[in-house]
């Protein structure tokens, strides 16, 4: 995507911030400026801030089962992190036809919630990761719905995703995570639904970037 010796600066900076948080006078910033024309172009600039992306980094590592335990996060973490909030932000500013009422992005944000926690492990380890990086309830509250409003552009506007039925569960429960396999069907239902929007909407944002990634300006503050 970039080269190597961006993704490592990033990744240094971010580590560093991390390290000073231990000071007693810390101030968020930019790292990141982006525009494209979903978000108004170059008049309308957005930001990525550094808590934010070594928070969403974080997360990236812990759903990665190669991560290293010597780190919290490596380039290919935060590269990973930069481009789906990119893509997220381009999705969430999409108008969706038509506009679903705020119960259902209400509906769509507690989802969003039970998917990252099954990404990162359960909700202690998603707490741990707030605190790690300064994240405060309101934060992620702000980042899930960001998450909801694109989930629900893709599922509206690209294709269906979120409301799969039985039939393909069952179909796909074979090639589910081992845990997910050898269980009853009725039982591991809520799971195997989530396991399945997840990796349908991690495919689906990848393979939005790609598409808009000629349309993003993206540079490192």
């Amino acid at each position: 995507m970039r080269p190597l010796v961006w993704l490592t600066g990033l990744t240094a900076a971010l580590a560093l911030a991390a390290s000073a948080r231990a000071e007693p006078l810390v101030v968020d910033r930019a790292v990141v400026r982006f525009y494209a024309p979903e978000t108004g172009g170059v008049e309308r600039p957005r930001f990525v801030y550094e808590r934010r992306l070594a928070f969403e980094a974080r997360l990236q590592a812990m759903a990665d089962q190669d991560r290293s335990p010597d780190a919290p996060y490596r380039d290919r973490h935060v590269s990973a992190a930069l481009e789906r909030h990119i893509s997220e932000v381009l999705l969430s500013s999409l108008r969706i036809e038509p506009e679903p009422p705020e119960a259902v992005v209400a509906r769509q944000v507690e989802l969003a919630r039970k998917l990252l926690v099954d990404r990162v492990g359960g909700e202690d380890a998603l707490l741990t990761a707030q605190r790690a990086e300064s994240i405060s309830n309101a934060e992620l509250s702000g980042i899930l719905r960001r998450q909801a409003r694109a989930s629900l552009y893709l599922d509206r506007m690209v294709a269906p995703m979120l409301r799969p039925s039985d039939a393909e569960l069952e179909a796909i429960q074979r090639s589910a995570p081992v845990g997910l396999q050898n269980e009853p069907f009725a039982r591991v239902r809520p799971l195997l639904l989530r396991w399945y929007v997840s990796k349908r909407l991690g495919a689906a944002m990848s393979s939005f970037y790609q598409e808009a990634r000629s349309r993003v300006t993206i540079t490192l503050l």
